[in-house]
């Protein structure tokens, strides 16, 4: 497994050991050991696992409310998603500063997401299957959002009319977002 650390400390892209040959490949998404090793030491207690079936379906941008904040672990299994983090750290000199990513089933990239980020992604081709491990048990009180189109944020989505839940329609600019993540 090869870690590339990123603007933000505790972001992390995974690039896992691929074992190829003509019937296809292995490859170890999750090994304990190693990602201690690594100096990861969440201990991961749930799966997810998303399907967009179109083009432009962005989700997020999420986090959870401190106790039940929460780290993932994402990858795609299948498809192709942009993917990004706002680190929403009060105190933090990177605070409101987002990085985003391109993730994929042929790069194999995993994206580590720890607690103090709001996490989002669009899908760039239909039906693409999102997994991600949490660390924490979705908590619907807990539950908060930002605007995935905030200006003060200006992230450059791939697509200015996306698909949206009606929940993430809803979502709060960062400067008026409740946060208390620790």
């Amino acid at each position: 497994m090869n870690i590339k650390r990123t603007r933000f400390a505790g972001v992390y892209v995974l690039e896992p050991a691929v074992f190829g040959d003509a019937r296809g490949y292995f490859m170890e998404s999750y090994n304990q050991r190693v990602f201690h090793e690594l100096g990861i030491h969440t201990a991961f207690i749930q799966d997810n696992q998303s399907l967009s079936r179109e083009t432009g379906v962005l989700r997020g941008l999420h986090y959870q409310l401190h106790p039940k904040a929460q780290t993932k672990l994402i990858r795609v299994l299948s498809g192709v998603i942009y993917d990004a983090v706002v680190d929403i750290r009060h105190g933090s000199p990177t605070f409101g500063q987002w990085e985003a990513f391109i993730l994929s089933e042929d790069n194999r990239r995993q994206l580590l997401v720890p607690q103090g980020f709001a996490h989002g992604f669009c899908t760039l081709v239909p039906d693409t299957l999102v997994f991600y491990k949490v660390d924490e048990y979705y908590s619907p009180e807990h539950d908060r959002g930002i605007a995935w189109d905030d200006p003060a944020l200006g992230i450059p989505w791939p697509t200015s009319n996306p698909i949206l839940s009606e929940k993430d329609k809803h979502h709060p600019v960062l400067a008026e977002a409740e946060i208390h993540v620790e």
